[in-house]
């Protein structure tokens, strides 16, 4: 087997090749939706294009920035060593190649992407193991090893309900379920695997940015209890096809993520530092946005609309929850990975950098404005079906991907 970290740091470039990696897919997905979002505004959301822009959004950026980010974190968060350096370079190019190869066939061949499909599946895999190696290390488990360790859960049955999806795609196998199985693959992916793990180091980067200190963490076990019920209880509704099974589902969360926006404005309360750094309250702020989409989603349930606005809203959530909360902690991770690496040991030498010099803050505000406001005019393109608001909102938001993209890779120029 291969060697355990011996070290009390991870090596720096396994995060960042995760990183690195992910921008590219990045601005890969929003060149994929100029071209081809067009589609989108009129409801069609099921095309190869659009399943191969979405997978190199999800899998391509979010997945591998969250991997690299928890090679980096889960040391810090947890007090353990990553189990193997080693292992998380081969994990990363099997990876990799598996989300590269699998965007491309879904975009030429869907029917054919089972083969690439089951290596990215590897891939994950692999970093589930490693996760799990390094988490059983850890002294004393928390809440946070609970929303980490069911996202890796959500995430494991996220890739395998996907190559699942393709078998049944590819032989017609199991067609009478293939709506439960998508809408449980969706639910496990976005709902599951990125809102338990940014909960779970929320907890932790939250108090660590904001300098928070002194407040309770109890309500942290109601969010898990009510989030992961609703999980469960969605999840049932989808083959059981019972209405009032996926209001209460719907309401859980609610719920679970009410109480979770609640805990978080306790923490930001008992902070030390007054005025907090630009890109961490537009993460703050992503909370707020996901708290209204899960709240109108419950609404929309008991109305016919739910049907029509399902696209819109998960394109929203993916945009103003996950995709806003990874940008703005990224803001703040990737200076701080970059200067610890370059410039730690040379404190009391000579002058260095401060953190805040490392990244251009001025340049940050305005491009998360207008990754908001362009986020909103997708939404609205798409439930009102206008092409034209789409093509706009869209091709903004796409400027303001690769400008965020190029702002943050600029870091290890300083």
């Amino acid at each position: 087997m291969f060697q355990q970290n011996l070290g009390s740091e991870t090596n720096i470039k396994l995060p960042f090749s995760f990183i690195f990696f992910s921008l590219l897919a990045l601005v890969m997905s929003q060149i994929l939706l100029i071209t081809n979002g067009q589609l989108m505004a009129v409801g069609s959301f099921r095309i190869p294009a659009i399943w191969s822009a979405a997978h190199l959004l999800i899998l391509g950026w979010a997945l591998m920035t969250a991997m690299g980010a928890m090679y980096q974190l889960v040391p810090v968060t947890f007090l353990t060593k990553i189990w193997s350096d080693k292992f998380g370079f081969i994990q990363f190019v099997v990876t990799a190649i598996g989300i590269v190869s699998f965007a491309g066939m879904l975009y030429w061949s869907p029917q054919n992407a089972i083969l690439p499909g089951i290596l990215t599946f590897l891939g994950i895999l692999m970093f589930i193991f490693q996760m799990v190696m390094t988490l059983k290390n850890q002294s004393k488990p928390t809440i946070l090893t609970a929303f980490v360790g069911t996202s890796l859960v959500c995430l494991f049955l996220t890739i395998a309900l996907g190559i699942t999806l393709i078998y049944c795609l590819k032989t017609g196998f199991g067609a009478a379920s293939y709506q439960a199985l998508f809408r449980t693959h969706l639910l496990m992916g976005v709902t599951g695997w990125f809102t338990c793990l940014i909960f779970g180091f929320s907890y932790k980067m939250v108090p660590m940015f904001s300098l928070s200190h002194g407040f309770p963490m109890i309500q942290a076990r109601y969010v898990f209890g009510f989030y992961l019920s609703g999980l469960i209880v969605s999840s049932l509704s989808f083959f059981m096809e019972s209405s009032w099974l996926i209001k209460l589902g719907f309401f859980l969360l609610l719920i679970g993520f009410s109480i979770f926006s609640y805990h978080i404005s306790i923490i930001i309360k008992k902070r030390l530092k007054k005025k907090l750094d630009k890109p961490f309250f537009f993460a703050l702020l992503a909370i707020l946005f996901a708290n209204i989409i899960h709240l109108a989603a419950f609404v929309l349930l008991w109305t016919r609309s739910f049907n029509d606005l399902i696209g819109p809203m998960v394109y929203s959530y993916l945009l103003l929850w996950i995709v806003l909360s990874i940008l703005g902690y990224l803001y703040k991770i990737v200076p701080f990975l970059w200067w610890t690496h370059k410039y730690s040991k040379e404190m009391g030498k000579h002058s260095v950098p401060t953190l805040k010099e490392m990244m251009n803050e001025k340049i940050a505000v305005p491009l998360f404005i207008l990754f908001i406001v362009s986020a909103i005019m997708v939404f609205f393109a798409l439930a009102l079906k206008v092409s034209i608001l789409f093509t706009i909102g869209q091709f903004v938001l796409s400027i303001v991907f690769i400008m965020m993209a190029i702002s943050i890779l600029s870091v290890i120029k300083k």
